[in-house]
């Protein structure tokens, strides 16, 4: 008995490690062109969990500055390279054609992309083409085929084991600390440029917003404001602030419902999701939809004139006050500390 459950316990050490070897991840790059977006450093460490190797494939119209960011991360094999017009908005319509050949070419085992609106857009019509099942938000790599999410606002964590060929998943990025930049050494590679069949969707233009506070997924320091800011105007007590501490603002999906400020600064289940050094929430109230977009963050400061709103239950310092008050006060404590 105990000579075959030893036999049993090595088979199963083999098959793990055949797997492992055979494993191998394409990472979707999601970038502007001119830098890749910090949650790819994110996708390729949890890329790097499975085993095996890690080949980024980047596609836009011009990703000469993109290719040679990731040629310096540490750990990427291989980098694909696709450069077409029809490229230029990012459209899943046509970059789906893209990663569907990149994995026939190559036998991807894993396909993954971070959990933006770019990950979030594009997999599933990847995972449908290849008819699997995608995961979504992932937090945790036990092995190559099972795998640790989210369930029901980020109160619950679930298990999940992917008998699918193809397991294709986007990672939340919050998650998994960013791998190393450096000593990259990793050469990239030409691919056919393939994209969609007929002009069901047609990429015209896109305006986005500029601001010279750092991004929001991965600032170190995010200031959010809530309904009780009262109006878009007040939020210019928040922006002072966060200028005085090269932080970047969000807001709670409350403060976005009522117009203060655009939806690109939700955070939230329905939102972004952050995971900075220091969060600061300013007269929000703490729902849990809100809680799931922020609580990985380090330390967490509540600032609310209700002593009892839930916040504080999760923050590590609270301050009970009127923000009227208490911001302008910090805003000149920070600006005389820093004079």
């Amino acid at each position: 008995m105990l000579r075959n459950l030893g036999r049993l316990q090595l088979s199963r050490v083999v098959r793990s490690f055949a797997a492992s070897r055979n494993a191998s991840t394409l990472v979707v790059v999601e970038h502007n062109n001119a830098n890749m977006n910090a949650i790819t450093l994110n996708t390729v460490s949890a890329a790097q969990a499975i085993g095996g190797d890690v080949t980024c494939l980047v596609a836009g119209t011009n990703v000469a500055p993109v290719v040679e960011e990731l040629s310096k991360i540490e750990g990427v094999s291989k980098i694909l390279v696709a450069q077409n017009d029809a490229y230029g908005g990012f459209l899943p319509e046509q970059l789906t054609p893209l990663v569907l050949e990149s994995q026939k070419q190559f036998n991807f085992s894993h396909v993954f992309a971070g959990a933006s609106a770019f990950g979030k857009n594009l997999l599933p019509r990847v995972a449908a083409k290849l008819d699997v099942a995608p995961m979504s938000d992932l937090i945790e790599i036990k092995s190559e085929d099972t795998f640790v999410r989210t369930i029901y606002a980020g109160n619950a964590i679930t298990t999940i084991k992917s008998n699918d060929p193809v397991k294709v998943a986007t990672i939340r990025g919050t998650a998994f600390a960013p791998a190393a930049v450096g000593a990259g050494s990793a050469a990239s590679e030409d691919v056919s440029a393939a994209t969609a069949d007929g002009d069901n969707s047609k990429w015209l233009s896109a305006e986005l917003s500029q601001s010279d506070r750092p991004e929001l997924a991965s600032a170190g320091i995010v200031i959010s404001g809530g309904r009780g800011l009262k109006n878009g105007e007040n939020f210019d007590l928040l922006y002072s602030l966060a200028d005085k501490m090269n932080a970047a603002v969000g807001a709670s999906r409350a403060a976005v419902d009522a117009g203060y400020v655009p939806n690109d600064l939700q955070v939230g289940q329905t939102g972004k999701m952050v995971a900075p050094e220091l969060y600061i929430a300013v007269a929000i109230s703490g729902a849990i939809q809100h809680l799931a977009g922020m609580k990985d963050s380090k330390t967490i400061v509540a600032i609310n004139k209700d002593a009892e709103a839930p916040i504080f239950q999760v923050s590590d310092y609270g301050l009970v006050a009127d923000l009227f008050k208490a911001v302008p006060e910090m805003t000149d404590k920070i600006a005389h500390h820093t004079a």
